[in-house]
């Protein structure tokens, strides 16, 4: 499959919806993108994406306002709102800010929500590339329950793929490389939308531009593992994540059940890193403006598990606000290099909330990760057999860059309460 070609390791970005919801400004945009292509670009970090409603020119918060107008073109087609983005001026669209991004080396990214404007369809706007009209494609009983924005687009319908090829023609003029599409890999109400997937998935390869796909929300259904592969490059198995223990101790069990569908061009997604500084007009989550509220043995424990299962990585904080802590998280060379290129990537056992992973790399060293996932200091074993190994090995720590002697047998670590070990073996 030709979409299969991009993402061969799972993208690695900055997204804005953890720090500015549904309401963040051309000048964030550019302002996270410069710091990316100073501090993170050569660890790999390449995506810059701007979340939902970036057509909604009222956004204040990640609080939807319903029925509001939206900055829409002729074709149907929402557009950027200009006093957020005032380089779109003149309908040039996202294609400056993308040409910004593309000049630092890096890639641009847009969310979208699947479907066809609701005021599109009550305007009975035209459609490019067909005499349909919106209302001729629309789905008026397939509704997002949490936004007000859009109807379902009905695939049945002629007009229907054209419409959608008129979007993504649109995202490739200007540049677009990564697309979000929310409310679709799972609903509320529906389940998963595999008719618009497809549309979708037909739209990006009739528009001529690579775009890596990336399905929204979670959790998608393991049972269309297949449908999912065949249409994205990534897809989440979880609803919105947050910095709470237990939306991070529920992620165990999920990239368990889709650890086997992780390969070159399709990635499961563990979503948002919600680490440093977010929630500055974000209200979800169940806070506000705030650092992170994970301890920093949490913020270990997840970026060794969305490593060693090679979920991709998309930074949901202000990042002009990390800290040392914080940008150390994001640029370990081995971490990101486990993350990107590993291959036999396995849990080996969890016994209650004891739980190992392991991993090999290019030249076939072994990586151990060992999660304490209970609220207790626990006592971490994993023999050297489980691990595929059969004699004795050196041993290093990679977060703090340490060497830990050689290990005969196995390995057994005292790890306190969420807490978590990344060894490397060789």
């Amino acid at each position: 499959m030709r979409h299969h070609t991009f993402a061969k390791t799972p993208p690695l970005g900055w997204n804005s919806w953890d720090c500015y919801g549904a309401a963040v400004k051309e000048e964030e945009v550019k302002g996270n993108a410069h710091y990316m292509a100073e501090h993170l670009k050569p660890y790999g970090w390449e995506y810059v994406v701007v979340d939902i409603q970036w057509y909604e020119p009222g956004a204040v918060s990640s609080v939807y306002r319903p029925f509001v107008p939206l900055e829409m073109d002729e074709y149907s087609r929402l557009i950027p709102a200009v006093n957020r983005f005032p380089s779109a001026e003149g309908g040039k669209g996202f294609k400056p800010l993308a040409d910004y991004v593309h000049n630092l080396g890096l890639k641009f990214g847009i969310h979208i929500m699947r479907g066809i404007p609701r005021q599109a369809v009550h305007a009975n706007t035209v459609i490019l590339g067909t005499s349909a009209r919106a209302r001729d494609i629309a789905h008026p009983n397939s509704i997002c329950p949490w936004n007000t924005d859009m109807y379902g687009v009905d695939a049945s319908k002629e007009g229907a793929q054209e419409y959608y090829n008129s979007l993504f023609l649109l995202y490739a003029e200007w540049g677009v490389d990564f697309v979000k599409v929310d409310d679709i890999a799972a609903s509320r109400l529906y389940n998963i939308h595999n008719e618009e997937i497809e549309l979708i998935r037909k739209a990006i390869d009739h528009s001529g531009r690579e775009m890596v796909l990336s399905l929204s929300p979670g959790p998608a259904p393991l049972e269309y593992a297949e449908t999912l592969k065949a249409n994205a490059n990534m897809w989440r198995m979880t609803d919105d994540f947050w910095d709470q223990w237990n939306l991070l101790y529920g992620m165990f069990k999920r990239c368990e059940k889709w650890s086997e569908h992780a390969a070159p061009g399709h990635w499961p997604d563990c979503d948002m890193l919600p680490l440093g500084h977010i929630g500055i007009r974000s209200v979800d989550g169940g806070g506000s403006d705030r650092w992170t509220r994970f301890t920093r043995d949490e913020q270990r424990t997840m970026m060794t598990l969305w490593s060693i299962f090679r979920s991709p990585l998309m930074f949901g904080g202000e990042l002009r606000d990390n800290d040392e802590w914080t940008l150390s998280l994001l640029t370990n060379k081995e971490v990101i290099e486990l993350n990107q290129f590993s291959h036999s990537n396995r849990l080996v056992y969890r016994q209650d909330d004891r739980i190992v992973w392991t991993a090999k790399d290019r030249q076939d060293h072994t990586y151990a990760a060992l999660f304490n996932a209970s609220d207790e200091t626990a006592l971490l074993q994993v023999s050297l057999e489980q691990l595929g190994l059969t004699s004795s090995k050196s041993m290093r720590d990679i977060w703090k860059q340490e060497e830990l002697g050689h290990v005969q047998d196995k390995i057994s670590l005292s790890l306190p309460p969420h807490g978590s070990m990344l060894l490397k073996l060789y």
